[in-house]
């Protein structure tokens, strides 16, 4: 059994049940057709907004509930994960887009997208990876040259969330060539806006639902007052969010895991072989064992950090551990519950095959388990 986790309460009880009705009603009846297409019905980001799942923090003069505690967003990645009902990307808004358009907009700014990420009716994403540029930020080459009155964007991007289906585009550029990593900039792009295609939405092996695409910048020019925060500290806003960003990708990895650890130890239960259930063989029991002592410990250290969010005490470091932690423990114990299934768990009728598929990327995105063990090291001085 799960250990008890003191860091929420009864409120935080009823939103959980509030998200588990809406992904059971709005999302899963159409997750199969999702998946075979490549990405979701743009409806459910509204249904999401109506429901109170999506842009909650969004301040209620501009059509939010101004609902800034974090473990509302620990909850809705948690239920998403946890149902497997991959495709809405609602922690890409809550956890990713919500901030930066609060902390890094003007007035005029928050007025053109914060109503619209409130309402659902906007599609954000965020586009940072390149080719030739994943984890090495600073490898970024996309260019945005200052012409007068307007950006000039220059590049492409690649493995972009939502890349075929957002509204408005979050792109990371180089605005001074010659300033190291304090030459970057955000600068929204708009749909529509000439210069900008959406390339392919890419195959993947898992997360069908979805849409990952690559993007391209041909002499793409918009207003100079779609800069989001300030010229050249790109960089520096990128790392000052993701900590939590990174948090909520191992939130979302520890109730994936334990997900999949329920649903198979109901399986070692009742499946039998050579007269017994399987789950009475000592190698797998203890193998349950050893399972759910390392989910346990694992969700307290995740509590843990939930908190250091609300005290605003959550460090980079912290977030880093939390995130390789979370990501390689889910990984093997996806691995390990397919094997308990059996030839049973190679067939994609049975749960535990698709979580196989979609686990793999949860050690790459975000930053990857090496440069997040980068980070750690540093933090040690060595």
């Amino acid at each position: 059994m799960a250990a008890t986790r003191s860091v929420f309460t009864r409120e935080h009880d009823e939103f959980r049940t509030l998200v588990r009705d809406f992904l059971s009603r709005e999302v899963a009846p159409h997750h199969a057709q999702w998946e075979a297409d490549g990405q979701v019905d743009r409806s459910v980001y509204a249904a999401a907004a109506r429901a109170g799942v999506l842009g909650f923090s969004v301040p209620v003069e501009y059509g939010g509930l101004g609902v800034t505690d974090f473990r509302y967003n620990a909850i809705v990645a948690e239920e998403q994960s946890r149902s497997r009902l991959h495709g809405p990307a609602l922690t890409l808004h809550n956890d990713i887009i919500s901030p930066y358009l609060q902390r890094l907009t003007d007035d005029e700014q928050k007025r053109r997208w914060l109503p619209g990420l409130a309402a659902g009716d906007l599609i954000f994403a965020i586009a940072m990876s390149e080719p030739g540029a994943g984890s090495d930020l600073a490898g970024i080459q996309t260019s945005a040259r200052r012409d007068g009155d307007e950006w000039v964007i220059n590049g492409q991007k690649t493995f972009i969330s939502n890349g075929i289906l957002s509204d408005v585009v979050i792109v990371v550029a180089r605005t001074d060539p010659d300033a190291g990593h304090k030459g970057f900039s955000l600068i929204v792009v708009e749909r529509g806006t000439p210069g900008f295609e959406r390339g392919r939405n890419l195959k993947k092996i898992g997360n069908g639902a979805q849409d990952t695409a690559e993007l391209f910048f041909d002499d793409v020019r918009v207003p100079v007052s779609n800069l989001l925060g300030v010229e050249g500290r790109g960089f520096i806003h990128l790392m000052e969010n993701l900590p939590s960003e990174r948090l909520s990708i191992a939130i979302s990895a520890i109730a994936s895991a334990r997900k999949v650890f329920d649903d198979t130890l109901v399986y070692a239960k009742e499946r039998t072989a050579f007269g017994s259930p399987i789950g009475s063989f000592q190698a797998n029991r203890f193998a349950l064992a050893e399972m759910d002592t390392e989910l346990d410990i694992a969700r307290v250290y995740i509590d843990h950090c939930i908190q250091g969010v609300l005290d605003d005490t959550l460090t980079a470091v912290d977030a880093a551990k939390a995130k390789w932690w979370a990501t390689e423990l889910n990984k093997k114990v996806v691995d390990r519950c397919l094997q308990l299934h059996g030839g049973y768990g190679y067939m994609l009728e049975y749960p535990v095959a698709k979580a196989y598929q979609d686990v793999r990327i949860s050690t790459i995105l975000g930053g990857s388990t090496e440069i997040m063990k980068e980070i750690i090291g540093k933090n040690l001085g060595v």
